[in-house]
């Protein structure tokens, strides 16, 4: 999710260098939500690593 999360950022660094404001808006948005999402995720995992172990 990291990944994708990443090209999504780059493609709104392109697209922002090249003047596509709207696509470079829209893959910005979608890169948050992803990145939101992962750390979300790990949060969860990191705290479900904690109470398997005891």
């Amino acid at each position: 999710m990291l990944y994708y999360a990443l090209i999504f950022l780059v493609v709104a660094i392109i697209a922002g260098i090249l003047g596509f404001g709207g696509i470079a808006g829209t893959s910005a948005g979608i890169a948050q939500v992803l990145f939101f999402l992962f750390l979300i995720f790990l949060v969860i995992s990191l705290v479900m690593g904690l109470f398997r172990r005891t």
